[in-house]
C-alpha cells in the first residue's frame, strides 16, 4: 500500500482567509492544523487568476499557453493530459473528483461538451481520468432549470430550495445591505453544497477497499459568488463588527490616488469607464459599493470559510476512522483569489496583485513519510502541483508536467520564481498582461492589446463582442511592486527612474521563463 491523496480546494478564496495565513476573521482550525503538522506556503500563486485557466493548470500540470486554456470560456481539449489519469495508470490509484470542476465552459444548456452533458444524463462514471465524478457549482439552478449533479439533486429530494440561493453574476441586490449577488439564504445546512460535496466524498471513501490507494480531489464551490450561505450559519460572524480591509485605501479620493497609478483600466472601472466583464457581473461598479454592503460581502464569505473548514474536518475524521490517517497527504489550496475590498473593489479581473495571485496553499504530508513541519517562503505555483502528486505517488513526474515538486524546507533552489498570465475572453478587451515574482518583487508587463480582434466567442456571440472596450495598452505599460514593503500594492514603481534596470532584468527573467510555444484555442463560450 503507498500513500493516499486528498487534494481539496475552494473557489475564489483568498490568501488571508485562514487564521495561519494572518486571518482574525473565521476559524479555521482544521486547515490551521494541518498548517502546524505539515507545510505553510507563504509565497504560493496561480498561473491565471480565473477559474477555467486555473483549473486546467491544476490538471494538467501545465502553464496556460501550454494545455491552450488561457481564459474562461475555452474548453480543456478533451485530449488534454490528467495527473488524475496518470495516478490511475501508472500508480494503480483509485481516483475522484466531487465538486466543481469547471474544465468546461458552464454556460452550456444543450450539452454541447461532456462536463455538462454528463449531468444531464446523471452519469457520474469515468471522465478526465477519474473513475467517479460528480459535480456542484455556486448555484443549484440556473435560469429555472436544475445543473450540476448537486441541482439534480436538490431537485429531487428538496425543491423546495432549488431556487434558494441569490442569482449568480447578475448583481441582484440583497441580504441586509443590498449588496450585489448576496442573499440570507434560507436552505438548511445540511443541504447547502458544501456539506453536499463532504457527503459524497465520504460516500465515495466508503466505496473504496482498505487497501486501495486513492487520489481524491475535493472540490469546494465556496467562497465564490454568489455570497449566500445558509441563513443559519449567518451568527457566525456579524457584518456590523467588521472593519474595512487592510486593502482598502479608506475613502473614495485615496481610493482614486491608488488607482490612478496603476494601468488605466482600475481607475476606468472604479469610475464607470470600463466594464469588467471577464471577472464579475458587466454591469457592476464598484464605486456604487458602500462599506456596510462590503461588510456584509465579507461577513458572508468567511461565514463559507468556516464551513469549508468543517466540512473537511467531517471528511478527514473519516479518513481517520478507515484507518488510513497514517498514510494518507492532504493539501489544501484555491484556483484563485478575491478582491474583497482591496483598493474599494471586489471580484476578480485582470487585475494581478496578491488580492488574486496569491494563494492559500498547504501540504500535510502522510505521517508516515516523516516530514518535518516548514514554513516556506520560497515561489511555488500551481503548475507544481501535479509533480508533487507524482513524488507522493512514488512514480516519476510525466514529460508533459512543466512544474517541480513542492518543496519540504525553505531555499531548496529549484522554486526561484512564480509566473501568472491573462489573457482576454472577450475580444473587444483584448489585454494580455505576463507577471513574475522573484526576490521579493511582483512584475507585471503588459502587452500590445488586441482589442477588436477575432478570438472566437464572435462566432457564438455574434460581432458585437469585437467592440472596443475603451481602454488600450501599447504594450509599454506595467506595474512593479516591492512585496515587503508594499504588501497591498499601492505604490506602483513601474515608471520610477530608480528601478528601471530592476524591471528590465524582472521582465527579461518573465519571457525567458515562460514557455516559448503558445497553444491558441478559440473561445467558445462566455464562462
Amino acid at each position: 500500500m503507498g500513500r493516499n491523496i486528498l487534494f481539496v480546494t475552494t473557489d475564489q478564496q483568498r490568501y488571508d482567509a485562514l487564521g495561519c495565513n494572518g486571518g482574525t476573521i473565521a476559524r479555521t482550525p482544521v486547515v490551521d492544523g494541518l498548517a502546524a503538522d505539515g507545510i505553510r506556503y507563504e509565497r504560493a500563486y496561480n498561473q491565471n487568476t480565473v477559474c477555467m485557466p486555473a483549473r486546467s493548470t491544476m490538471l494538467t500540470g501545465q502553464y496556460v499557453r501550454t494545455h491552450g486554456v488561457v481564459a474562461n470560456g475555452i474548453p480543456l481539449p478533451v485530449d488534454a493530459p490528467s495527473v488524475a489519469a496518470y495516478l490511475h495508470d501508472e500508480a494503480g490509484y483509485r481516483t475522484a473528483l466531487l465538486g466543481k470542476a469547471h474544465f468546461e465552459p458552464a454556460f452550456d444548456p444543450k450539452g454541447k461538451w461532456e462536463e455538462n452533458a454528463r449531468w444531464m444524463r446523471g452519469d457520474t462514471g469515468p471522465w478526465r481520468g477519474f473513475e467517479h465524478s460528480a459535480q456542484a457549482a455556486h448555484v443549484a439552478s440556473f435560469r429555472g432549470h436544475s445543473i450540476q449533479h448537486y441541482g439534480r439533486w436538490l431537485e429531487t429530494n428538496h425543491p423546495e430550495h432549488l431556487e434558494s440561493f441569490a442569482p449568480l453574476l447578475g448583481a441582484e441586490p440583497g441580504g441586509d445591505t443590498m449588496a450585489p449577488e448576496t442573499k440570507n439564504n434560507p436552505i438548511p445546512r445540511g443541504w447547502y453544497h458544501t456539506d453536499w460535496v463532504a457527503d459524497r466524498t465520504i460516500d465515495w471513501l466508503d466505496s473504496l477497499d482498505a487497501d486501495d490507494d486513492w487520489f481524491c480531489w475535493l472540490s469546494f464551490p465556496d467562497p465564490h459568488h454568489p455570497w449566500d450561505p445558509p441563513a443559519s450559519e449567518l451568527g457566525r460572524v456579524d457584518w456590523h463588527d467588521l472593519d474595512l480591509p487592510p486593502g482598502h485605501p479608506g475613502s473614495p479620493d485615496a481610493i482614486s490616488a491608488v488607482l490612478a497609478q496603476k494601468p488605466a483600466h482600475w481607475l476606468a472601472w472604479w469610475e464607470g469607464r470600463f466594464l469588467n466583464a471577464e471577472g464579475g457581473p458587466m454591469f457592476f461598479n464598484p464605486a456604487s459599493l458602500t462599506d456596510d454592503q462590503l461588510r456584509e460581502i465579507t461577513a458572508k464569505i468567511h461565514v463559507m470559510n468556516e464551513l469549508i473548514d468543517e466540512a473537511t474536518g467531517r471528511v478527514l475524521a473519516r479518513i481517520a476512522e478507515r484507518g488510513w490517517f497514517d498514510r494518507t497527504d492532504v493539501i489544501f489550496t484555491t484556483d484563485h483569489g478575491e478582491l474583497q475590498g482591496d483598493y474599494g473593489l471586489i471580484y476578480k479581473g485582470p487585475y494581478h496583485t496578491d488580492s488574486l495571485m496569491r494563494l492559500p496553499m498547504v501540504w500535510r504530508p502522510a505521517p508516515s513519510a516523516g516530514v518535518a513541519p516548514a514554513e516556506v517562503t520560497d515561489p511555488v505555483g500551481q503548475v507544481d502541483l501535479a509533480p508533487t502528486f507524482c513524488e507522493i505517488a512514488g512514480v516519476a513526474p510525466a514529460d508533459w508536467m512543466q512544474g517541480h515538486a513542492l518543496p519540504v524546507a525553505e531555499g531548496g533552489g529549484v522554486h526561484e520564481r512564480a509566473l501568472c498570465e491573462w489573457d482576454s475572453q472577450f475580444p473587444g478587451y483584448g489585454m494580455h498582461l505576463r507577471s513574475i515574482v522573484r526576490d521579493g518583487w511582483l512584475c507585471t508587463a503588459y502587452e500590445e492589446s488586441t482589442d477588436g480582434q477575432p478570438n472566437g466567442l464572435e462566432k457564438s456571440w455574434g460581432e458585437r463582442v469585437l467592440s472596443p472596450c475603451g481602454v488600450h495598452y501599447d504594450g509599454t505599460e506595467g506595474e512593479l511592486y516591492r512585496l515587503d514593503e508594499d504588501p497591498h500594492q499601492w505604490r506602483n514603481l513601474w515608471d520610477d527612474a530608480g528601478y528601471q534596470a530592476l524591471k528590465r532584468d524582472l521582465v527579461a527573467d518573465l519571457y525567458d521563463s515562460l514557455p516559448a510555444e503558445r497553444r491558441v484555442l478559440e473561445v467558445e463560450a462566455p464562462a
